[in-house]
C-alpha cells in the first residue's frame, strides 16, 4: 500500500501537530477542527471522513486525534 498522502506528525514540545499533505507543509494543528481546515485550504473536501481512514491520513508519533504538549 502507498503511504498515506496526509500526515499528522508527532506533538511539538509547546503543543499542536504538524500537517503535511503530499510532503507540502499545511500547517500547526491543535485540534481536529485545525486539521480538517487544513485540508478545506488544500482543496480536500470531506476531511473529517478522512481522519479516521489509514489510506488517507497517516498520524506519527502519538494517539490519533491528541494535540498536546510532548
Amino acid at each position: 500500500m502507498p503511504p498515506a498522502p496526509i500526515v499528522v506528525h508527532s506533538a511539538s514540545p509547546t503543543g499542536g501537530r504538524r500537517v503535511t499533505a503530499r510532503g507540502q507543509i499545511l500547517g500547526l494543528a491543535h485540534s481536529d477542527a485545525d486539521v480538517v481546515e487544513f485540508l478545506r485550504r488544500a482543496g480536500i473536501e470531506g476531511a473529517e471522513e478522512l481522519l479516521d481512514e489509514p489510506r488517507w491520513v497517516e498520524w506519527r508519533g502519538g494517539r490519533a486525534h491528541e494535540y498536546g504538549a510532548a
